[in-house]
């Protein structure tokens, strides 16, 4: 996901999107486990989308823009 489509979403889109590929990397880390995971390569993707989402997430924090605030 880039970032600019990141920045085009909603706080609570934001929100929703962590949560869901923090479930989808745990499952990915049980899937390596297991043996059943052959594309590796996914975890780095889906860790780097995490971190991507947090820091736009975070700047929003910081600059006060979060829907509802004020």
């Amino acid at each position: 996901m880039k970032s600019a489509e990141i920045r085009n979403m909603s706080d609570n889109e934001i929100r929703s999107r962590i949560e869901d590929t923090r479930q989808e990397l745990m499952n990915l880390r049980f899937q390596i486990v297991t043996g059943q995971l052959t594309d590796t390569s996914r975890l780095k993707r889906v860790r780097r989308e995490i971190a991507q989402l947090e820091t736009i997430f975070h700047e929003r924090v910081l600059a006060g823009e979060l829907e509802g605030e004020k």
